[in-house]
C-alpha cells in the first residue's frame, strides 16, 4: 500500500451500513470536514429539478464552460448528499472547467432502486433541456460518479441508450459499484481492506435492491450487450472489493467496441482519495478533472 496512505488507516473510520441513520451522520462529519478548493472562478447554485419527486442538484459553472457532467455522489446507495459531495464536485469543476450538476438522489433503504437511477435520468434529461441556460453544448454532456454513483452513471448510459434518451458524451466512472453478485476475486477476498469490505458491500447492495432482482440497470455487469455505450474512463483501487468488475467491465466494453481508459491505481483502497495530503490522491483527483477537460473539448 502507498506509504502516506497507509499511515492514515488507523484514523480512518469503518462506517457500519446496518445502521444507515448513524452511517449516514459519521458520513456527513467526516465528509465536510474536508476542505473545498477556492470557488472564486464559478457560480454555484441551489436547484430543484422538476421529477417526481423534484431532485435537489448543486450546479457548479466555471466561467467559459463548454460541457457538463451530471455527478453522482458515492456512500454506498445510502449516504451522502450534495452537501457532502461539495468538496468533490468544486474540485471537479475546478479542474475539468466543465459544469457539474451534482445530485441529491434519493437514498436507500428507504428509498430502494430504481429511486436513484429515475432521480438521475430525470436530471440528465433536465440539464439537456436547460444546456442553454448553463451555456453549454447539449451535445457535451457526460455523466459520471464515484462509487455507488458511478454504478448509478454506469445504469444512466445504459438506461438512455436502450430508452432513447438524451446523447451521453463520455462516463468518467471512478471505483464504481457495478456487480452485486460479489463473485470476482477481489469481492471475495476484501475481508479487511480499509473503509470498503465485502460485508460492507453486500449490505449496500441489500439496502439498494430491497430484495429485488438485480437488473442491468441496477448492477451494469449484468448487461449482455454493452454495445453503442459512451466512451469511458473507469478508475479502480487496488485494495478494494470493486477492483476486478472495474477492470472487467472495461474489458468487456473493450470488447463491445466502445473506447475506454483505464487506470488501475496501485497501493489505493477505496475511497482513498479522501486523504488530500497524500501525492497519489492528488494525482487521483486531478486525473479526473483532466480526463473530463479533454473528453468534454473532442
Amino acid at each position: 500500500m502507498d506509504p502516506e496512505l497507509e499511515a492514515f488507516i488507523p484514523l480512518f473510520p469503518r462506517a457500519d451500513l446496518s445502521d444507515p441513520v448513524s452511517a449516514r451522520k459519521s458520513f456527513h462529519e467526516l465528509a465536510t470536514s474536508i476542505p473545498a478548493p477556492d470557488t472564486s472562478g464559478m457560480e454555484i447554485e441551489n436547484r430543484m429539478v422538476p421529477a417526481d419527486p423534484d431532485v435537489p442538484v448543486r450546479i457548479y459553472r466555471p466561467h467559459a464552460a463548454h460541457g457538463a457532467i451530471v455527478w453522482l455522489h458515492g456512500g454506498g446507495w445510502v449516504m451522502g448528499d450534495v452537501d457532502t459531495e461539495h468538496p468533490w464536485a468544486a474540485r471537479l469543476a475546478d479542474i475539468s472547467g466543465a459544469v457539474v450538476v451534482s445530485v441529491g438522489y434519493r437514498l436507500a433503504p428507504e428509498n430502494p432502486f430504481p429511486a436513484a437511477l429515475e432521480d438521475a435520468c430525470a436530471v440528465l434529461a433536465w440539464t439537456s433541456e436547460k444546456a442553454d441556460e448553463l451555456g453549454v453544448d447539449p451535445g457535451r454532456i457526460a455523466v459520471g460518479g464515484h462509487s455507488a454513483g458511478g454504478g448509478i452513471a454506469a445504469g444512466v448510459a445504459l438506461s438512455a441508450r436502450d430508452q432513447q434518451g438524451p446523447p451521453i458524451h463520455f462516463q468518467l466512472l471512478n471505483q464504481p459499484g457495478l456487480d452485486d453478485t460479489q463473485e470476482s476475486w477481489s469481492a471475495r477476498n476484501s475481508t479487511d481492506t480499509p473503509w470498503m469490505t465485502r460485508d460492507k458491500v453486500a449490505s449496500a447492495w441489500k439496502h439498494y435492491l430491497g430484495g429485488a432482482e438485480a437488473t442491468p440497470y441496477a448492477a451494469p455487469t449484468r448487461a449482455t450487450d454493452l454495445s453503442g455505450l459512451p466512451p469511458a474512463f473507469i478508475g479502480s483501487a487496488e485494495f478494494c472489493p470493486n477492483r476486478d468488475e472495474n477492470i472487467a467491465y472495461a474489458q468487456r466494453l473493450l470488447q463491445a467496441g466502445v473506447s475506454v481508459e483505464l487506470h488501475q491505481w496501485a497501493g489505493t483502497f477505496h475511497g482513498s482519495q479522501a486523504l488530500l495530503s497524500a501525492e497519489v490522491s492528488q494525482r487521483q483527483i486531478t486525473e479526473l478533472g483532466d480526463v473530463l477537460r479533454r473528453a468534454l473539448a473532442n
